[in-house]
């Protein structure tokens, strides 16, 4: 059964107040978890995930040891929780779950950050809530921002495909904009534990290892 609530409005705003394109306020949140080697809370609008990440650390099972090679086997496990879920679920949890590895100190070739976008008659929303979702054609893009690559494309529903292109490339855009906040709170949590890190004659090496610090940081 289709939503009673107006999806677009004739002056361009969704049921939430938003225009087409505008993406729901993002919050990230990168203190310790727990046990947890790293971890994220990451919120879109009124979804919110948590993603723990324990590891590396050596494999258990002797079946994953090769004893003739010089080769080094380590297990990372990862779990999310839902905490809460108003749409573009997925989307929430790929960027928490990047967030998480990167927190933990797990070296990435690059970030991983997905937008969900649908279609509402011929008009293309990104970011939808759990009602536009219920109600629209949608996809989930996840891009690599640093390369460009697209690492994740998954539908649920059926999408035309005139209207597959505009909304691919605008989740696309959507991803850079997400990896902004992205980064910035890794900074943030960076620049924060090395200031926890000491004061007076441990300044120095605070200083070299936030430099530092932000140097990786430049290479995503």
């Amino acid at each position: 059964m289709g939503s009673r609530v107006e999806i677009l409005n004739e002056g361009g705003f969704r049921s939430d107040g938003r225009r087409q394109y505008e993406l729901r306020d993002m919050s990230i949140d990168l203190s310790q978890q727990g046990q947890a080697d790293g971890s994220a809370v990451v919120t879109h609008g009124l979804t919110q995930v948590l993603v723990s990440v324990f590891g590396p650390r050596e494999a258990k099972m002797r079946s994953q040891t090769i004893h003739d090679r010089a080769n080094i086997n380590v297990e990372i496990d990862v779990f999310v929780q839902v905490l809460q879920q108003d749409g573009a679920l997925l989307q929430a949890c790929i960027n928490a779950t990047t967030l998480a590895l990167v927190n933990a100190g797990i070296p990435l070739l690059d970030f991983v950050c997905a937008v969900t976008g649908g279609v509402h008659s011929t008009s293309p929303l990104l970011d939808l809530t759990f009602l536009e979702e219920n109600d629209l054609p949608n996809v989930t893009v996840a891009v690599m921002p640093k390369t460009g690559k697209v690492t994740l494309v998954t539908m649920e529903t059926r999408l035309h495909v005139d209207r597959f292109e505009e909304i691919f490339r605008l989740a696309g855009d959507a991803g850079k904009v997400i990896h902004g906040e992205m980064k910035s709170a890794v900074r943030s949590r960076t620049s924060t534990l090395v200031t926890a890190m000491g004061s007076g004659s441990r300044v120095v090496g605070g200083e070299a290892a936030e430099k530092d610090g932000d140097d990786r940081m430049n290479e995503y």
